[in-house]
């Protein structure tokens, strides 16, 4: 019996049976160290940090605990009813989408919607809503729960939110890897692409855990940095001898991936392109990083992107702060690498935005593109004192200008083993 895709119109089928090459157009980003990608990648390059105290209503506890918060109102972007039915993780997503969606110069109205995907990746989903519902149930003794929250709490919820907004109808999928989240999204969506299911993917991802019932949750694992003793904002400091653990943050990062012929045709200007996507699994441990698993994603990245070791000018590194974790990336980049490990710059920006899990991903690469864009490398902030089995390049302190790159990195780990390495280079 005929099956009823012989009914299916051509505008469903792949583009053609050729590899598309994928360009970056657009960049939108909500950090702790600016509401977009200009302010972030400028307070990168001056090593500020938007790490500080959380207030006591938000760290769960009578123990000061530092954090990377953003300085997002919603009220700047949606009217109070909207609001409302949005968790803090959809908000932020939308903003960074709406801002990466105007940097492509992309008419959404004009545009084939059923050729335009999102890929979105969060590692809690709603945090602040579900908080809210257990604290109205057990803590207030309130006993009701809002009618909207399964929808507002769902992992999908943000992607579902862009896809609405935008009347987006290509493909729709939501990554959750913990960590490696929104780095898994850019990946497959730039495969997908490649393989013509799409013209333009807007792929990233968003997390606002800082709540808390999650801060107490990471503090249960062991795994939070004890706060400076003189300054907050200094309390991340990967690769450092005096390093104590890693500092949760809040955020969303958004790319415009698209086909370079779909950019080319509409004239858009071009950041870099996507070039190199790595993805595997440590199978050993929920928690313990695995240096052989992380090796292999980035050898796998830079295989993918027809690259050596000795092409990558930069690494945008996963770099946590925690004590076995800053270790493990050291030896994961001396096996990827090889002699070329002790000639690439290495940095991690977690230093002064911390750690933004879901988000983390997303945002790290829009940073390393940046630094790509501007032949200038963000720093490692606070690496005073560095670890003595953490001897890499590590740029401590003060950013780097005018260097020559042809292709960066960015690092993503995740607990339960799951690694993700992406590698843009130089459009031309």
């Amino acid at each position: 019996m005929p099956c009823s895709s012989q009914r299916t119109t051509d505008r469903f089928k792949p583009s053609s049976d050729k590899v598309h090459r994928v360009v970056i157009t657009g960049l939108g980003v909500v950090s702790p160290v600016g509401d977009d990608p200009c302010a972030m990648i400028d307070a990168l390059l001056e090593a500020r940090s938007g790490i500080d105290l959380l207030p006591p209503a938000l760290s769960g506890g009578p123990e000061p605990i530092a954090a990377g918060q953003t300085r997002f109102d919603p009220s700047r972007y949606f009217p109070a009813p909207r609001s409302a039915h949005l968790d803090r993780t959809s908000q932020i997503a939308l903003v960074a989408a709406d801002q990466a969606l105007k940097d492509a110069g992309l008419d959404t109205a004009e545009s084939h919607s059923d050729r335009i995907g999102v890929y979105w990746g969060t590692g809690m989903g709603g945090a602040v809503t579900l908080d809210q519902t257990y604290l109205r149930l057990y803590g207030d003794g309130d006993g009701r729960v809002r009618p909207l929250t399964v929808v507002m709490t769902m992992a999908n919820a943000p992607a579902a939110q862009i896809s609405m907004a935008y009347g987006f109808t290509g493909p729709l999928l939501t990554f959750s890897t913990a960590c490696a989240s929104s780095a898994h999204a850019l990946g497959e969506a730039l495969r997908a692409i490649r393989a013509g299911v799409a013209d333009v993917i807007l792929a990233g991802g968003s997390e606002a855990l800082l709540t808390p019932g999650t801060i107490r949750a990471w503090d249960a694992l062991r795994a939070l940095a004890t706060v400076d003793p003189t300054d907050p904002s200094r309390s991340c400091k990967p690769f450092a001898r005096d390093r104590t653990g890693l500092v949760l943050g809040e955020g969303a990062g958004a790319l415009v991936l698209e086909s370079e012929q779909s950019a080319r045709a509409r004239g858009a200007d071009i950041y870099a392109e996507m070039a190199g996507y790595g993805a595997c699994a440590d199978a050993t441990h929920l928690s313990n990083p695995n240096p052989a698993g992380q090796a292999r994603a980035m050898q796998m990245a830079m295989c993918d992107a027809a690259l050596a070791p000795e092409d990558i000018g930069y690494i945008n590194a996963h770099g946590t702060a925690t004590q076995v974790g800053d270790v493990v990336e050291t030896q994961a980049i001396k096996v990827a690498f090889g002699p070329a490990a002790q000639k690439v710059a290495v940095s991690s920006t977690k230093s002064m935005h911390g750690h933004l899990m879901g988000a983390a991903g997303a945002v790290e690469m829009i940073a390393a593109v940046l630094a790509l864009e501007q032949g200038a490398l963000p720093p490692t902030a606070h690496l005073w004192d560095p670890d003595p089995a953490c001897d890499l390049d590590y740029i401590p302190n003060i950013a780097r200008h005018g260097v020559g790159l042809s292709a960066v990195m960015s690092n993503s780990f995740a607990f339960g083993g799951a690694n993700a390495v992406l590698v843009a280079r130089r459009y031309g």
